[in-house]
C-alpha cells in the first residue's frame, strides 16, 4: 500500500503566481540589502521614524535597512493574504521575528538584535522539525506549505535533512555576525543565505523524485 503522510492532506488553497511569490519572498530582502548599502536614498522616508543620530552613525546603514525591512515584510504578508486568503507559515513566522527583533534594534539602538534574528529563526524551525519527528508527525509539509506530495519515508528523511540544515545555518549566522563587519553579514544574509538555501534545495531533488507520490496515489 502506498504511504501517504497526513500533513499533506490539508484543505487546498489558492497559491500566488510563481513570479509574485518570488517577489514577495525576495523583495523585502532586496530592500534590506540596498537600504544598508545606500541609506541616504531611503533617508527621506526613515527620518520620519528614526532619530537623526541613528542616520549619521557607524550603523546608519543597518538601522535604515531595519526600518525599511519591517514595513516591507508586513506589506508582503498583506499582499500574499489578499491574493490567496492564506498565510504561509514560514513567511508569517519570519515577519513576526523581523518585527520583534527589528523593533528591539531600533528602540535599544543595538544592531545585535537584528543580526541575531536569523539565528533564532533557524533554531526555531530546526527544533520544530525535530520535535515533529519525535512525535512521528513530520512538520515539513506545513513549513513548505504543502508544495509537494511525498511518501512518509520521504518526508521523514527530508525533514531530518532540513532540520540539520537549519541548525547549520544558525551556527553560520552566529559565526559571521560575531566575527565579520556589518556589511559582510548583510551580504551573507542576502544574497549569500538565499543562494545556500537554493543550492541545498536543489540537492534534495533526487530524494524528492524517488519518494514522490504519483497522481493516483495522491488522489487516494
Amino acid at each position: 500500500m502506498t504511504e501517504i503522510n497526513d500533513p499533506t492532506n490539508t484543505k487546498p488553497h489558492a497559491k500566488p503566481a510563481p513570479i509574485l511569490k518570488l517577489t514577495l519572498e525576495l523583495g523585502p530582502l532586496l530592500l534590506f540589502f540596498f537600504a544598508n548599502a545606500r541609506p541616504k536614498l531611503f533617508a527621506p522616508f526613515v527620518e520620519l521614524v528614526l532619530p537623526a543620530h541613528l542616520l549619521a552613525g557607524a550603523n546608519a546603514g543597518l538601522f535604515t535597512a531595519t526600518a525599511v525591512l519591517i514595513p516591507a515584510v508586513l506589506a508582503a504578508l498583506v499582499v500574499s493574504y489578499v491574493r490567496t486568503k492564506h498565510l504561509p507559515i514560514m513567511p508569517l513566522i519570519t515577519a513576526i521575528l523581523v518585527i520583534v527583533f527589528g523593533a528591539l534594534t531600533l528602540y535599544l539602538q543595538d544592531p545585535s538584535f537584528i543580526k541575531m534574528k536569523p539565528t533564532i529563526l533557524y533554531l526555531a524551525f530546526g527544533l520544530a522539525l525535530f520535535g515533529g519527528l519525535l512525535f512521528d508527525k513530520p512538520l515539513l509539509p506545513i513549513v513548505l506549505d504543502n508544495a509537494m506530495a511525498l511518501t512518509q519515508r520521504g518526508w521523514r528523511i527530508l525533514t531530518w535533512r532540513w532540520a540539520i540544515f537549519f541548525f547549520a545555518l544558525a551556527v553560520a549566522n552566529e559565526i559571521v555576525w560575531r566575527t565579520q563587519s556589518t556589511n559582510t553579514w548583510v551580504f551573507f544574509k542576502f544574497p549569500g543565505t538565499v543562494a545556500i538555501i537554493f543550492l541545498f534545495t536543489m540537492a534534495q531533488v533526487p530524494l524528492m523524485l524517488r519518494h514522490e507520490l504519483k497522481e493516483e496515489a495522491t488522489a487516494e
